[in-house]
């Protein structure tokens, strides 16, 4: 996410608080946040893909995905 969407939903949360939001602006607000936590999902998910458990006999292990 580039620094202008972060710095836009910065300024939208500023006036929120201030002032409240139009209902166009509350709807620009919920999709900047659904992008920027998917983005963060996916950057999440792309370190925790690359992180390998090393055993007692030095042995590599890929971590795995635990279900819930």
């Amino acid at each position: 996410m580039n620094n202008s969407k972060l710095e836009r939903i910065n300024a939208l949360a500023k006036k929120a608080k201030a002032e409240g939001l139009t209902p166009e602006e509350t709807a620009e607000r919920d999709a900047l946040r659904r992008e920027y936590i998917n983005e963060f999902r996916q950057s999440l998910t792309n370190q925790l893909e690359s992180i390998y458990i090393m055993d007692e006999d030095g042995n590599k292990k890929k971590l795995e995905r635990k279900l819930h």
